[in-house]
């Protein structure tokens, strides 16, 4: 992209505080976004060639929301971590291996997307976060969802089309977690924690595509337990 180009989408983004730059072929960060850091609350950068971000995102100290989808980014900034406004977190379709270690330092945010990765092990480092909505870890290599998620805050959790195999009872235990998802994975019957239908408050449990069939779901202890709290919140959108 031209400089005239960029001239512009800085322009729009000093009056709107939102910076929006996709599919333009961006291999680099435009480090001219940096003289916004008062105004920036919004930048997308999604659909181009990043391979990294530079340490000097931390001086975005108002952005809270960040997209960074569909790019080549083989791991996030530590530098990440000291953006105490963001909200929102979107890098799906890169490949991330691991996120950064203090991103549970986050207090305000509340939606995290990172579908169609490479991360191989659940990223525990999340439960900290007290605000946390929407976790979507799809489409990556996880195999097992470890002791230390009981503390997850998350409302929604998106586990679908990974290859987990071991749930820890303590997934039970996550005391705003209503919906989880985890379709197509290599779940056996056996594999299911009974409090997760007994006892938690999920009242959706999406479990199409793994190794046992969903009728055989319906013979579990709990089962009738997870169905009143499934009928009780479609009940509430009727």
């Amino acid at each position: 992209m031209g400089n005239s180009g960029l001239r512009a989408h800085l322009e729009t983004a000093e009056k709107t505080g939102a910076f929006q730059l996709r599919g333009k072929n961006v291999s680099e960060f435009p480090e001219d976004l940096l003289r916004l850091h008062r105004k920036l609350r919004s930048v997308d950068l999604s659909e181009n060639k990043l391979t990294s971000l530079p340490a000097s995102v931390a001086q975005l100290k108002m952005l809270k929301i960040l997209y960074v989808n569909q790019n080549r980014l083989g791991s996030l900034p530590q530098e990440l971590c000291q953006l105490s406004k963001l909200e929102a977190l979107y890098a799906a379709d890169n490949r991330l291996t691991a996120m950064p270690a203090r991103l549970g330092s986050l207090k305000a945010l509340r939606t995290i997307c990172l579908p169609g990765n490479s991360l191989t092990t659940f990223p525990l480092g999340l439960a900290s976060l007290p605000s946390l909505d929407m976790l979507d870890l799809s489409r990556n290599h996880i195999q097992v969802v470890p002791d230390g998620v009981a503390d997850l805050q998350t409302v929604e959790l998106n586990l679908n089309q990974n290859q987990i195999s071991r749930l820890s009872p303590e997934l039970a235990r996550c005391p705003r977690l209503k919906v989880l998802r985890l379709e197509e994975n290599c779940l056996e019957l056996a594999a299911l924690p009974s409090d997760l239908l007994m006892t938690s408050t999920v009242s959706l449990l999406a479990l199409d595509g793994n190794l046992f069939e969903m009728k055989q779901l319906r013979q579990l202890d709990g089962f009738e337990q997870y169905m009143e709290r499934y009928t009780a919140t479609k009940k509430k959108f009727i």
